[in-house]
């Protein structure tokens, strides 16, 4: 074979390789897409609860080069009109639990429960108040991010706007309220003991926190709450503050997101909730939260198995940027693998079929040469079959299969039949 011959060889497998691995590139390109660098939480009110938690997750997302945008709205059910509208752009959300579930919700799965958050009942009075019959009457306000799971409890106690002059406003405002005597019970969202309105409120003397004796019995009617104990002297353990263990209720907090976002921000939203709310606190041990259970929404597969093993290889090594990339690397290693492997298994046994089919091929043109020499000849056809017998012996030294018995063999038949065209035109000339 001829340098030409092997370089134009080598140039189409050298294509060949190169359009495979764009196929494969774009397909995984596709199948494969790199993680988006932006993420949208619906978080409530500007200035509350869920507010101040997503801003310790953006502080660390943004470590990773993620942005996690903020969106406020008028409280969780709006936040849940967003994520179930696809135009809306919200890609996750922080609510409360028992809000929504995935039966009302389908595009959305959780990535566990984060937290243990109390609903903050304080009230003005020297009188001890243990259940909520005992607010009938009082000047109430309800935060209206909790006003659809405290309503339903307070008309189970016969607490109604027919008989209690009930407000709806925000916690700043129904903490001043309370502080200032222009209300006697109000009703915080559910928040950690150390959230700027709650702490102040456990040490005003004036105030006292409401005991929920009848916590128990409302756990069992309203599955989605639970019941927490603020043990005695935890808030204040020098002016014991509370002075004794107070039955709260409480919410456990849960960030979903939709079934589509990339399953890279996935990982990484996990990662995150596990930094932030991994530790222990007045309400949970270390490593409680996140939960790897939800009963009212799938668990992320993403999320879960990091839960449940930590992060990848790739993810332990590797920037969070470069994943993607990674992973298309490999895919396309294993491709090359599970194509050269066969390939060097049944690429010389192909290439020698094909150079026997070329040589089978010269044999068959020579045999013809070989039956028109046994008929009666004139010049002009003894000269084209030796043309002929020529041009076969050039198209059989290009072969590069010079040790194939079929290629001797052809070499000795052309030489032959050679001899046997040399002999006849002395005869035919005379």
């Amino acid at each position: 074979m001829s340098i030409w011959t092997h370089q134009k060889y080598l140039l189409r497998v050298l294509a060949a390789i190169l359009g495979l691995i764009a196929l494969v590139w774009l397909s995984l390109w596709y199948f494969i897409p790199a993680p988006p660098t932006t993420l949208t939480m619906a978080v409530g009110f500007k200035g509350g609860a869920f507010d101040h938690i997503a801003e310790r997750y953006r502080e660390r997302l943004a470590s990773r080069k993620i942005e996690l945008n903020l969106r406020y709205t008028e409280g969780v059910f709006d936040s849940v009109k967003l994520l179930n509208d696809p135009n809306s752009g919200t890609d996750a959300a922080i609510l409360f639990a028992g809000i929504t579930n995935s039966a009302s919700a389908p595009n959305l799965v959780s990535l566990g429960r984060i937290n243990y958050a109390p609903y903050w009942v304080f009230y003005r009075g020297t009188r001890q108040l243990d259940r909520l019959t005992d607010l009938r009457g009082k000047r109430v306000i309800i935060n209206p991010a909790v006003r659809g799971v405290i309503s339903p409890l307070l008309n189970l106690h016969g607490v109604n706007a027919t008989n209690t002059p009930i407000q709806v406003s925000p916690g700043v405002v129904a903490s001043k309220a309370l502080i200032n005597g222009e209300a006697e019970v109000v009703f915080l969202p559910p928040q950690e003991m150390d959230g700027h309105e709650v702490l102040p409120l456990l040490r005003n003397p004036d105030i006292r926190l409401l005991n929920v004796a009848q916590a128990d019995a409302m756990v069992r009617l309203f599955p989605a709450l639970s019941r927490l104990v603020l043990p005695q002297g935890v808030a204040d353990l020098e002016r014991n503050i509370p002075a004794t263990d107070v039955n709260l209720l409480a919410s456990a907090n849960v960030v979903v997101v939709r079934k589509g976002l990339h399953p890279e921000l996935i990982y990484l939203l996990a990662q995150t909730l596990q930094e932030v709310h991994g530790n222990a606190g007045v309400f949970q041990k270390a490593g409680e939260f996140p939960t790897k259970t939800d009963p009212e929404f799938p668990v992320a597969e993403v999320a879960l198995d990091f839960y449940r093993n930590g992060p990848s290889l790739l993810q332990r090594y590797l920037p969070f940027w470069t994943i993607s990339y990674a992973k298309r690397a490999v895919a396309i290693l294993l491709a090359a693998i599970a194509i050269v492997i066969p390939l060097l298994t049944y690429a010389p046994r192909l290439y020698g079929w094909l150079l026997n089919l070329r040589l089978e091929k010269l044999y068959h043109r020579l045999r013809i040469v070989d039956t028109q020499l046994k008929a009666a000849l004139t010049v002009d056809q003894v000269m084209a079959l030796q043309a002929e017998l020529e041009d076969i012996d050039r198209a059989a030294t290009t072969l590069p299969m010079r040790h194939s018995d079929l290629f001797f063999g052809l070499l000795m038949h052309i030489r032959y039949t050679r001899t046997e065209l040399t002999s006849r035109l002395p005869a035919l000339l005379e």
